[in-house]
């Protein structure tokens, strides 16, 4: 490699570079310090993602605004705009979302650079797969409820709405930040198994006490639905808890395979 090409280089190692076993023992202030340099590596990649998403920001919409079409083209059409600068306001909140999950996996891993100092080489591999496989989780539960859960609770609340004897008349913004809230919603809830695998893999939990907790775990899973889901309808909690519910049970297969091959657990 040439000269020119190692300051370059050498920036990019940083910004993608652990914190060595001996950071621990480190001065406050220096891990203040890193705290800082982790904030500011969050920080640019969101805005890149949003600055990105708002070159594209009339396609964001219109993807937005798709599942309001595929129930009815005439509900689309008769989204009513009530703020003057509502075209901006709003497509700046869809800039960020959209950021926020161009980004995502570069935020579990700089996070994981930061909390996770002592991991082992081999461990330290594993970040990148994890970080892959929580991108793929969000990304799954947003299309689930893109394509199948959103466009049937708008046609519920549509209907609904109409067997009080009320004309339904959404506006831009009360659209745009129910159905991006609840897409977001959905892709959190599916990052359970990622949540659960990695307890698996540190010890905390294994697939005995998954399986005895089962019923404690559908509990605490329909909360979740209930707290994270932007409605408070039976229908959307159902829809929601029910693949959460499915990916809990995955996660008991999962981790009796994993059974003797974690150390962390090891007696």
């Amino acid at each position: 490699m040439n000269n020119s090409g190692k300051p370059s280089s050498v920036w990019l190692e940083k910004f993608f570079a652990f914190r060595n076993r001996g950071d621990e023992s480190k001065p406050f202030l220096s891990h203040i310090e890193d705290l800082r340099f982790t904030i500011i590596k969050i920080a640019a990649v969101l805005v890149a993602g949003m600055l990105l998403s708002f070159v594209f920001r009339t396609e964001l919409a219109s993807v937005v605004q798709r599942p309001l079409v595929a129930v009815d083209p005439q509900r689309a059409a008769n989204l009513q705009s009530l703020g003057v600068a509502d075209s901006f306001t709003i497509s700046l909140e869809l800039s960020f979302y959209a950021g926020l999950v161009l980004s995502f996996p570069l935020i579990v891993i700089f996070l994981a650079e930061f909390i996770l100092p002592a991991l082992t080489t081999k461990e330290k591999t594993m970040i990148f797969p994890a970080a892959a496989l929580g991108s793929g989780l969000f990304l799954g539960g947003a299309a689930f409820s893109y394509f199948v859960v959103l466009p049937q609770t708008l046609e519920f609340f549509f209907k609904d709405a109409q067997a009080m004897n009320w004309q339904p008349t959404w506006t831009v913004r009360e659209y745009y930040s129910f159905a991006t809230q609840f897409v977001i919603s959905f892709g959190l809830a599916f990052e359970l198994p990622l949540a659960v695998l990695l307890l698996v893999k540190l010890g905390v939990v294994d697939h005995a006490l998954l399986s005895r907790t089962r019923a404690f775990a559908v509990v605490v899973i329909f909360i979740l639905a209930a707290l994270i889901t932007p409605t408070s309808d039976i229908l959307t909690l159902f829809l929601m808890g029910g693949p959460m519910y499915i990916l809990y049970e995955i996660c008991i297969g999962i981790a009796w395979l994993m059974r003797g091959k974690n150390p962390a657990g090891a007696q």
